[in-house]
């Protein structure tokens, strides 16, 4: 079953629900389409999966029941320079869980996906369990992400567009030349995220009490760090080595932390559903009960 949907702000997002209904929810707002031709073929050159959203659908649905939508694209097409917020974001998730007459549910989200659904958790008490990728649930990269993103923002006003670069862009990071990249992109789209990273500037994820009962799973590449060049700050963002620092202490507190090892596994490389399926089929079927 597919609707359309109306968030908060007036527009209309495509949400799919499939799978046996007896079956746990899982939300999946990483469902990105599947393209064809030319921009497949760009796709796998950067070791990304054309079929993206297809492959995590069909590879839980038999499962659970799966409650997809692509929140990013969609946020691309229909940017928020103004109102993008954690609230904002919450609303629209839990509008799409309302409106599809799912009450409790599963998340999985990775990069600021991921950041989505811890502010998800904090705001609701109907999440059964909660999947973070590329993103640490302590020590996250706020104050980083906040210098990247202002900085892409004054680029993109600046017009000093040859090349498109976005934070979640189909693109290996270890590719790309930081020093002399020159941004394109509409900056409406990267100013809801610069909204997003402000709102975010003191937020203490140390002091954060969740609620111990849910199961909650980390997970990032094993060379999930990106460093910026002067353009963006001089900042690193350093996922994995966020999550390798306070792994014990997360555990402690209840989570289930996972280092993806492989070759060139970077944000990018971790994020794909033949990497990441089977972390995720598995952990849920022991934690679900399914």
């Amino acid at each position: 079953m597919e609707k359309k949907i109306q968030l908060v702000d007036g527009t209309k997002i495509l949400v799919g629900l499939v799978g046996d209904p007896n079956k746990k929810v899982i939300m999946l707002p990483v469902a990105k389409p599947s393209v064809y031709g030319e921009e497949a073929e760009s796709l796998k050159h950067w070791g990304m999966d054309p079929h993206f959203g297809k492959h995590f659908v069909e590879g839980l649905s038999d499962d659970f029941q799966i409650l997809y939508f692509d929140y990013e694209g969609h946020r691309f097409r229909h940017p928020q320079p103004k109102d993008f917020s954690p609230d904002s974001i919450t609303k629209d998730l839990l509008t799409i869980a309302d409106q599809m007459k799912i009450r409790t549910f599963s998340y999985y989200g990775y990069s600021w996906l991921a950041l989505a659904g811890l502010q998800l958790d904090i705001r609701t008490d109907r999440l059964e369990s909660l999947i973070m990728g590329g993103f640490p649930p302590v020590d996250g990269p706020y104050k980083e992400m906040l210098i990247v993103t202002r900085k892409t923002y004054e680029q993109a006003l600046a017009s000093q567009n040859e090349f498109l670069v976005q934070e979640q862009e189909a693109i290996s990071h270890e590719e790309i030349d930081w020093e002399n990249i020159q941004v394109k992109i509409d900056p409406k789209q990267t100013q809801q995220f610069l909204k997003l990273y402000e709102a975010l500037e003191n937020f203490e994820d140390k002091t954060i009490s969740l609620r111990s009962k849910i199961p909650r799973l980390g997970f990032a590449g094993e060379q999930d760090t990106i460093v910026y060049g002067e353009k963006f700050g001089n900042v690193t963002v350093d996922i994995v080595g966020a999550l390798q620092k306070n792994k014990s202490n997360l555990e402690k507190q209840g989570w289930n932390i996972e280092i993806l090892k492989g070759s060139k596994m970077n944000h990018t490389k971790a994020m794909q559903p033949k990497v990441v399926l089977p972390l995720l089929k598995k952990w849920l079927k022991s934690q679900l009960g399914h």
